[in-house]
């Protein structure tokens, strides 16, 4: 099972004197309908606890054992984490969450010898699990039971998938292959199995390394950052078919950063590539908000009426190497997460405006954060 768990509690960090400053301006101006924010550090293999209070984030645990430990899915209804781990073999651990102290507590763990999850998703009240593996090139669902992952009921296959979502009523399933270009779509069955749509994928621009996928149903579109072109490639989703068609595209990255676009292999550092990674959405869904790594920014696109995003209007430099952030469930707060930092930050989301709030410490290679509703 590899390094055992453990937990240790902590004091609240202090915030810096130009950290302070900041905050004092936006004290009680924000509010959030989640108190507590999870963040997964791969460089230690811990899960970082902390608890959201007046616009304020203060460390309560951090969880260790959990090697590489690069994604997770939230069941708040139930407390319970679904944490994806590497090693040999790489599996899933099923963790209790203590609201009260942060604590998560290890209760199960279903092995995976083919490859690791680089992303997890629950689905139908949290009695379903979905999960795409990057370098196994294999996505999966699960069903969950008391807190317990069972094996695969079914697995798909397609080169570097990178992540997984389903919709909200559960009927579909939607599989993000950067290696191949495109969007896997399904049919999820009541026993769990996976039946490719009648149009099985819908395809990416050749290329651009399509990456997370965020959905909305209210504007019956889904959204999918790239990679390597550095966009935020636009869907239209029919609710009752499930089928994609594809849109259009917007920048997600600042032009004056003068990035070039990517190709996969390639050390985005070295060459000033560009190398996007997450997309949330912000305040009253009107906005998306993008990472990107190899300048450290997060881009906010607008909205249009039709759905439609437009180019990046601000970019705001955060965290270095941002691979994951989140947003509030409201919207209004955002917490952002470096690969090459042992911090996060807070920031006021008003529009496409982030202000900062706050910056505490985590752990080594933070990428993936998450609110506990």
């Amino acid at each position: 099972m590899g390094a055992p768990f453990r937990c240790f509690e902590t004091t609240a960090w202090q915030p810096r004197p130009d950290d302070a400053g900041h905050a004092a301006a936006y004290a009680g101006t924000v509010t959030s309908a989640a108190s507590l924010v999870l963040v997964a550090n791969a460089g230690d293999g811990s899960i970082s606890s902390f608890r959201l209070v007046d616009d304020r984030l203060e460390r309560l645990a951090v969880t260790e054992g959990l090697t590489g430990c690069s994604s997770f899915a939230v069941d708040g209804g139930r407390n319970l984490v679904y944490a994806a781990v590497k090693g040999e073999p790489a599996g899933i651990v099923t963790l209790s969450l203590d609201r009260t102290t942060g604590i998560l507590t290890p209760r199960s763990r279903l092995d995976l010898p083919s490859g690791g999850m680089n992303y997890l998703t629950l689905t139908r009240g949290g009695t379903a699990l979905l999960g795409a593996s990057y370098g196994g090139g294999y996505g999966i669902v699960c069903a969950v039971a008391d807190g317990s992952v069972g094996s695969p009921a079914d697995r798909i296959a397609y080169p570097n998938l990178h992540s997984v979502l389903a919709s909200a009523d559960g009927r579909f399933a939607y599989f993000v292959s950067l290696g191949a270009d495109l969007v896997a779509q399904y049919t999820l069955g009541d026993d769990l199995t996976l039946t490719p749509l009648a149009t099985p994928t819908a395809a990416a621009p050749a290329g651009s390394g399509p990456r997370h996928i965020l959905l909305d149903d209210a504007r019956e579109a889904a959204y999918v950052i790239t990679e390597f072109s550095g966009e935020v490639l636009h869907y239209r989703r029919d609710l009752d078919e499930g089928e994609l068609s594809f849109v259009g595209a917007a920048r997600a990255v600042d032009p004056d950063a003068r990035l070039g676009h990517s190709e996969f292999g390639a050390d985005p550092l070295a060459h000033h590539y560009i190398w996007g990674a997450d997309l949330h959405a912000g305040a009253d869904g009107a906005v998306l908000w993008a990472s990107e790594r190899t300048e450290s920014t997060l881009a906010a696109l607008p909205l249009a009426g039709d759905g439609a995003p437009t180019d990046a209007t601000s970019v705001t430099v955060t965290e270095q190497q941002p691979r994951g952030f989140a947003t509030s469930p409201d919207g209004r707060l955002l917490v952002a997460a470096g690969e090459k930092s042992t911090t996060v930050s807070l920031y006021a989301v008003e529009g496409t405006t982030l202000t900062f709030l706050q910056r505490i410490e985590t752990g080594r290679g933070a990428n993936w954060v998450r609110f506990v509703v």
